[in-house]
């Protein structure tokens, strides 16, 4: 079996369990590097995950997979974490998780614009582009992405 079927048939294992444990199934990654496989699980919900979650869900993908022949007899490496702030922006639920947040929007014609993002809907968003609003349609959006911002302190 391939990496990308057994991707797909480990996310089809594991949506159901982490849905009843109220998270978001996000990513499925199977590598392989010389004889070692790594299996990288990224969840995610609503108010972002603690480490309990990651904990539970940890357990429940361990259940699962000792009760599947999905990763196969080999030995693996199982990874489990929340999706960085470099993953994109991809689906509704991404957007209105971060709300509040900075966003660089490469559109699919047009160039790209930085904004924050104030508002979120199921088919698109209002962004703040230098202090004038504008609606983004995800349909129109090629890739978003979160900017990485630095506050200063008030010490400094």
């Amino acid at each position: 079996m391939g990496t990308v079927d057994a991707e797909d048939r480990l996310t089809t294992e594991l949506a159901g369990p982490m849905d009843a444990l109220g998270l978001d199934l996000e990513a499925v990654e199977v590598s392989t590097a010389g004889s070692r496989r790594v299996l990288r699980v990224a969840v995610d919900r609503d108010g972002g995950v603690s480490m309990d979650d990651v904990a539970d869900a940890t357990r429940e993908i361990s259940r699962v997979l000792d009760e599947t022949d999905v990763m196969g007899g080999a030995a693996y490496t199982l990874e489990v974490s929340s999706p960085g702030v470099d993953r994109g922006l991809t689906l509704p639920r991404h957007w209105r998780r971060n709300t509040g947040r900075l966003v660089k929007v490469s559109f699919v014609e047009g160039g790209p614009v930085t904004g924050r993002i104030l508002t979120t809907d199921d088919d698109g968003a209002v962004l703040d582009v230098s202090g004038r609003e504008r609606r983004v349609s995800y349909a129109e959006v090629s890739k978003a992405k979160v900017q990485i911002e630095f506050k200063k302190s008030e010490d400094a």
